[in-house]
């Protein structure tokens, strides 16, 4: 293997590196992306955008009119179903269906069907549960699961100064990750996290209650409403109170979308 050289002069590039080495010697280790790579993987890959005034674009960053129909409509057909019927299997086909529906539009109109395709499996899970154990309330489980880990995964990023907000609208305010360098941004976006894990904590506060009672409609209306609308808003404070200082406020009568 071979070893660097300190001789002046000397070609440090991978490429001069490559020349130096033992011929048949397996490559060396290849460097992993970093933290700003990554992050900026992420916020690509979020789909928050900017509208042309600059504010954050809620409806578009929650899937636009499509992506939150596809949220909310399978649990609300499982909800008026189960409430009408008590039919546990037939609420259960019913939602998957109306997943289902929405998968083979966009695959039909040739858009991105990630989207629909997770939301079909999550139902699809969720609704596997629900059938193994007989109860309704059990359609609901996985979503506590999922919404517990958010929250472990958020208050973790605040602790160790990678505030998840930062990571989310950093790139998108062309700040990269260099937020991180000025307190004063970093105690904003961890203002803007705890804003989101408090969202994310008030669905649990208000529906593991009504989970344990078995309150099948009123935990189907709540689990609508405080879906992705309550998310949107969330994600729209989180936006307002990180703003940098200086920039331009939202303009008057300006509300956010979803």
């Amino acid at each position: 293997m071979s070893h660097p050289t300190n001789e002046p002069g000397a070609d440090r590039s991978p490429e001069g590196a490559r020349a130096h080495s033992v011929p048949g010697a397996p490559p060396g280790p290849q460097a992993g992306p970093t933290a700003a790579e990554l992050a900026s993987q992420y916020a690509a890959k979020s789909g928050v955008r900017r509208n042309h005034a600059g504010q954050i674009d809620v409806l578009s960053s929650i899937g636009g009119v499509q992506g939150l129909a596809e949220s909310v409509a399978p649990g609300l057909v499982f909800t008026i179903l189960f409430t009408l019927t008590t039919d546990l299997q037939v609420s259960l086909i019913a939602a998957l269906a109306a997943s289902a529906v929405f998968t083979a539009v966009r695959l039909v109109s040739r858009t991105p069907v990630t989207q629909a395709l997770a939301g079909l499996v999550g139902v699809a899970f969720c609704a596997f549960v629900a059938l193994r154990t007989g109860n309704a309330e059990d359609f609901f489980l996985p979503g506590f699961f999922i919404n517990a880990a958010y929250i472990v995964a958020m208050v973790a990023s605040v602790i160790l100064r990678w505030p998840f907000a930062g990571l989310l609208f950093g790139f998108i305010r062309n700040e990269g990750v260099e937020w991180r360098k000025d307190p004063a941004r970093v105690r904003a976006y961890t203002l803007a996290t705890w804003i989101i894990v408090a969202v994310l904590a008030l669905r649990l506060v208000v529906q593991v209650p009504l989970y344990l009672v078995e309150n099948i409609a009123a935990l189907g209306s709540t689990r609508v409403a405080m879906g992705l609308p309550l998310y949107a808003l969330g994600l729209w404070l989180a936006w307002v109170v990180s703003r940098p200082a200086g920039a331009a406020p939202a303009a008057s009568g300006t509300v956010p979308k979803g």
